[in-house]
């Protein structure tokens, strides 16, 4: 097994790369600054790029069997309508190219996070937060979520949209509630750490291929 991780320096992506390793999964991450990455193991090999052009994903991609994704829109704080410091199109502009390398380099299975509220299910979410959406920079990174997923569904990977409900930093392991199709109703928050532990499960098991499922804890 050995995967490659995209986000690995963000909250849910240090989360995602610490379980894989625990997991005994080999590991190549493609970040813009490796000194962002504080864990060191003998199965993570560390690749770097300002740039995730096909170029520096082709490198990084080389060997693995998947591509697990934890990228989202950055903002410059919590603050709905903060600025971006990433482009509005920054996923799906990188989804187009893990999509071509993938194809080239034979790589079926993709599991990116995306969120609930994203294309069907965002008439399943609560209307303040659909306000949110709607008016704020929050929205941005929904709509690429958007964008990302329907990469996904067009493309003939082996793909997996996790979307997680709203994120929380607790390190305490809980039952995820797997929702499709708003059945049953999701719960309101998950852990970033169960959130990469659903998605290394998975991997493992290849459960949930081309599918959008909803996480919550239980």
């Amino acid at each position: 097994m050995k995967i490659l991780i995209l986000g690995a320096t963000g909250r849910t992506g240090k989360e995602l790369l610490d379980q894989a390793l625990k997991a005994g999964i080999s590991v190549h991450a493609l970040v813009r600054d490796i000194d962002k990455v504080k864990i060191t193991s003998r199965n993570l090999k560390l690749f770097e790029s300002k740039k995730l052009d096909r170029t520096a994903l082709r490198l990084a991609m080389l060997g693995c069997d998947a591509v697990l994704s934890t990228l989202n829109i950055s903002r410059t704080s919590d603050f709905p309508w903060s600025s971006l410091r990433t482009p509005k199109d920054f996923l799906s502009s990188t989804m187009r190219n893990v999509l071509e390398v993938a194809n080239e380099l034979h790589i079926k299975r993709i599991i990116v996070t995306t969120a609930w509220g994203v294309n069907e299910t965002k008439k399943d979410i609560p209307a303040w937060f659909r306000f949110f959406i709607n008016y704020s920079n929050v929205g941005v990174a929904y709509r690429d979520h958007e964008r990302q997923e329907q990469l996904l569904a067009a493309s003939l990977s082996d793909w997996t949209a996790v979307r997680p409900v709203g994120l929380t930093n607790s390190k305490k392991p809980r039952q995820v509630r797997i929702t499709i199709n708003n059945e049953p109703k999701p719960n309101l928050t998950i852990s970033r750490s169960n959130v990469a532990r659903f998605m290394v499960e998975i991997y493992k098991t290849g459960d949930y291929p081309k599918e959008a499922v909803t996480i919550s804890e239980v």
